[in-house]
């Protein structure tokens, strides 16, 4: 089994920072993840771990993230200056998860021979010229296609990312290279999605996304100078996606996938005319900040007892959720309640990726490199159609009627995990 996959990069970021880990183990990186012992990719030579070329793949990370994610703490800035509903612009997170899900896996199988850092590079480019015409255009139309360029752009960076990371680091140092790229997501929700709200906010939303075009250009000198280009790979024998589909607990695992992170977005991309019902909307930024830095801290928990809790801990994340939702429904007028809330639900939340991602490793075994593809697949479409369905709600019923909607997907998501442990179980009673 790739120990990658079983502990996520996420995962081993969090726990190098803290230092409870001084090596890493080496990851026999799957083919998707582009192999550090293929003949056909060699690794750099040096001795010495390229940090300053790793913390800017970690920033075109965090650039993608913040793209995606940004508009939603400025709906309320964007749809009264577009002349637009907070469901309508709410679309501009649907829309760059629509170009991620339908472009992942061809993107894996048609830039396997293409040289990597003009591929970076393009990516990061599309992403400064995307943010520009977020900040320039009056066009709504043109603003979402932009974005779903955008979202074409994303699928790309992180089609490659850790592979690109593992392959600039010797061999006994690739491990802490793929943690200071993997850092990049914590970041990104606990520091640079508030940082933009919070200018969004204060000197207006087309300021915050003409800063991240800016930053998009500056990373793209930065990569173009001091990240070292590497050769693409040979094509080799990889499962297809029915025979990954196939394989047992695979898909159902990727089921709850998509149903656990639709009931995530629906409320998490209209949280800010959410927060007005608690006359929070204007510090959304603070609000999102909690949810981020106990995302992080409840990264760390899961670290920790992954191996021994997996579905334990999956399930008690539903639970808990589902808890958060409740209280969103029943107390959303209340400011501490739903600040309260806000951070058990960032500190549960935090460590759902990296579960996801560990059951689908076990259960999908050599299979693992096209699974992943596939969750990055499903996590995106899931974003669109949370998107979309928060949006109905949100236009039909009102803000206060998107926990109850979260609610219905999470008892989906919990109905599914239980057929997908049982799954695993039967797996593991076989000789």
């Amino acid at each position: 089994m790739p120990d990658i996959n079983v502990k996520s990069i996420w995962n081993y970021s969090l726990l190098f920072l803290i230092g409870e880990i001084e090596q890493f183990p080496q990851p026999d990186l799957p083919i998707g993840f582009c192999s550090m012992t293929s003949t056909s990719t060699p690794r750099q030579s040096t001795e010495r771990l390229p940090v300053g070329a790793l913390l800017a793949l970690a920033m075109a990370g965090v650039i993608t993230l913040m793209t995606e994610v940004m508009p939603a703490g400025l709906l309320q800035q964007i749809s009264p200056s577009l002349g637009i509903t907070d469901s309508l612009a709410g679309q501009m997170i649907s829309v760059y998860a629509a170009g991620s899900f339908l472009t992942a896996i061809p993107l894996i199988t048609f830039t396997q021979k293409l040289r990597r850092r003009p591929l970076l590079l393009m990516a990061i480019v599309g992403f400064a010229v995307v943010n520009a015409v977020t900040a320039l255009s009056n066009s709504f139309a043109l603003m979402l296609i932009a974005r779903f360029c955008a979202g074409i752009s994303a699928g790309l960076v992180w089609a490659w990312l850790v592979g690109y990371a593992a392959r600039l680091a010797p061999s006994h140092l690739a491990g802490r290279a793929i943690a200071i790229v993997g850092i990049s997501a914590p970041l990104a929700f606990s520091f640079g999605v508030p940082a933009g709200t919070f200018i969004g906010a204060l000197a207006g939303w087309r300021l915050a996304f003409g800063l991240m075009s800016l930053l998009a250009l500056a990373l793209a000198i930065m990569i173009h100078f001091i990240v070292p280009d590497l050769p693409g790979q040979k094509q080799e024998q990889r499962f297809s996606v029915p025979d990954t589909l196939r394989i047992p607990g695979v898909l159902k695992i990727l089921g709850m996938t998509l149903a656990f992170v639709i009931a995530h977005n629906i409320l998490y991309t209209y949280v800010s005319p959410f927060l007005s019902l608690s006359g929070l909307s204007a510090r959304a930024d603070m609000v999102l900040f909690i949810f981020g830095i106990a995302g992080i801290a409840g990264l760390w928990v899961v670290g920790t007892y992954i191996d021994r809790k997996l579905w334990p801990m999956m399930q008690g994340s539903i639970i808990v959720v589902a808890v958060c939702a409740i209280a969103f429904g029943v107390w959303n007028t209340s400011p501490l309640i739903v600040l309260a809330t806000a951070g058990l639900w960032g500190l549960i939340f935090g460590g759902v990726p990296t579960l996801l991602q560990t059951a689908l490793a076990k259960a999908a075994g050599s299979a693992a490199d096209v699974a992943q593809a596939m969750l990055v697949t499903f996590w995106n479409l899931a974003i669109a159609a949370g998107g979309l369905i928060g949006g109905l709600v949100l236009g039909g019923l009102g803000a206060g009627y998107l926990p109850w909607a979260m609610v219905a997907f999470l008892a989906v998501t919990w109905l599914i995990s239980l057929q997908s442990h049982a799954v695993e179980l039967s797996a593991e009673t076989q000789p």
